[in-house]
């Protein structure tokens, strides 16, 4: 029973916190749009993949990172400039689409594992999650059996939340006729997400 009380947290915290926009909910999010669902499940299949270790990290190394704040700072000013350059990127490749981003884009699993790769703020997110967590008496993570259904349920609560979306754009995308919009849309969001990132990390 135990170990599904901490999978069941772990899930729905993971669902919770990946519903904010960013890289990987945009993307899953633009290839829905398109109408591009086996590519989007394949994304979302590896973002889960990567969620897994990072979560293992972020519980492995929480007081120490949270222990020191420039650690913290300095996965901000990654996270900003990891978005603008997707931003960037994803703009370009809509307006002026090569070889490479066409063979890149298609392929879904591929493109999950090198932006989930890319986005280190799943660490310190699970870092600040679990310890709260802790503190509040509701997960037990003392053995290593534990500690790994919590982590799967990290990865099975982002597989989920990206699925949904995945279907609600799809759905969504009968009532968009402007395919340019749909295209552009992501990249400029994640622009202005990095550029509020970076304004944030000078900032502080």
């Amino acid at each position: 029973m135990l170990y599904l009380q901490v999978f069941l947290v772990g899930l729905v915290f993971s669902f919770l916190g990946s519903i904010p926009p960013g890289t990987l909910n945009l993307c899953v999010l633009q290839l829905g749009l398109e109408k591009k669902i086996r590519v989007a499940l394949r994304f979302a299949l590896a973002v889960a993949i990567i969620e897994y270790p990072y979560t293992w990290i972020g519980v492995q190394f929480e007081y120490w990172i949270t222990s020191s704040p420039w650690v913290v700072s300095n996965f901000k000013l990654v996270t900003a400039v990891v978005m603008t350059a997707m931003g960037v990127l994803n703009i370009w490749s809509a307006r002026n689409p090569t070889s490479f981003s066409v063979k890149f884009n298609a392929s879904g699993f591929r493109r999950g594992i090198v932006l989930s790769i890319l986005n280190p703020m799943a660490i310190p997110f699970w870092i600040g999650v679990t310890a709260y967590l802790k503190s509040q008496g509701w997960i037990d993570l003392s053995t290593v059996g534990l500690l790994h259904a919590y982590v799967l349920g990290t990865s099975v609560g982002a597989m989920l939340l990206l699925t949904l979306y995945t279907f609600l754009a799809e759905r969504l995308s009968k009532h968009i006729q402007n395919s340019r919009v749909v295209q552009l849309v992501p990249g400029v969001t994640l622009l202005l997400l990095g550029i509020y990132a970076f304004w944030n990390f000078f900032r502080s």
